[in-house]
């Protein structure tokens, strides 16, 4: 069965670590460098996510949100590089344009946070089964329906994309041009986005009465079919990362006294 969620099963590194391993790097990649202010800090964790990553047989698939997010982050750089306010320092011109030092490095900035983020979430999404993370949280006391919406959010596009290409070929084996100019997929976005919607307020009430049935709303202590196995290599990890957190935390307390 084709999964409707964007893990990866490659038994690799990433994949054997608990689900609270990778969020709690996710959270040390975000907010160290802020309570750090070092920006060197952000690119080692978007090199040490790089790594995880291609360790892990998974970073292909980064390459499509890399190449969007890149997309913007370009119009980033031009928009601040040229007409940001406080542009003073001249770097180099093109076509006439001149590029101008102090926006540029302010789009770096924000181009490499950016591309932390983006990284670091990567290493958690990838790699972590949403049913297993979701396990995990509602055996700690995590609400069973806030865990159906969060999972929910991870199987959405993933999903809608499955569904839409079902229907592009649907539509196109009863005659439909869906691709050529631009023009013609304009034409056929309508009749194609119309069922993608309708199909999936259908799956909606499907998934509902197979809740129901399986009695998701029963208030008999809920019992898990995977036992929750945490390894060592989890428990040091979890811990470099949160003394991590916390000596960042202090840093910053240190230099707000000085």
């Amino acid at each position: 069965m084709k999964s409707i969620s964007l893990y990866e099963e490659k038994n690799s590194f990433l994949n054997r670590l608990s689900p609270e391993s990778k969020i709690l790097y996710v959270l040390s990649a975000v907010f160290i460098p802020i309570f750090m202010g070092n920006h060197m800090v952000s690119t080692g964790f978007i090199l040490l996510s790089a790594l995880l990553l291609f360790g892990s047989g998974v970073i292909r698939k980064t390459i499509p949100i890399l190449g969007v997010s890149g997309f913007v982050v370009l119009t980033v750089l031009l928009i601040q590089g040229l007409f940001r306010a406080g542009n003073e320092t001249a770097l180099f011109g093109i076509l006439g344009l001149t590029f101008y030092k102090e926006g540029l490095m302010f789009a770096l900035d924000i181009a490499i946070n950016v591309f932390n983020i983006i990284l670091c979430f990567c290493v958690l999404v990838l790699c972590t089964k949403p049913s297993d993370m979701i396990e995990n949280f509602v055996r700690r006391g995590f609400s069973p329906r806030f865990g159906y919406v969060f999972i929910s959010l991870f199987q959405l596009i993933p999903q809608m994309t499955e569904k839409m290409a079902t229907i592009t070929d649907a539509q196109k084996s009863r005659g439909m041009e869906t691709e050529g100019s631009l023009l013609v997929r304009m034409k056929a976005f309508l009749p194609l986005i119309s069922p993608v919607i309708m199909s999936s307020f259908i799956d909606t009430k499907e998934r509902a009465i197979a809740l129901e049935v399986r009695g998701f709303n029963a208030k008999n202590r809920k019992t898990f079919l995977n036992e929750q196995h945490t390894t060592t290599l989890d428990k040091v990890i979890q811990g470099f990362l949160i003394l991590g957190i916390v000596g960042a935390i202090g840093w910053r307390i240190m230099t707000w006294l000085r």
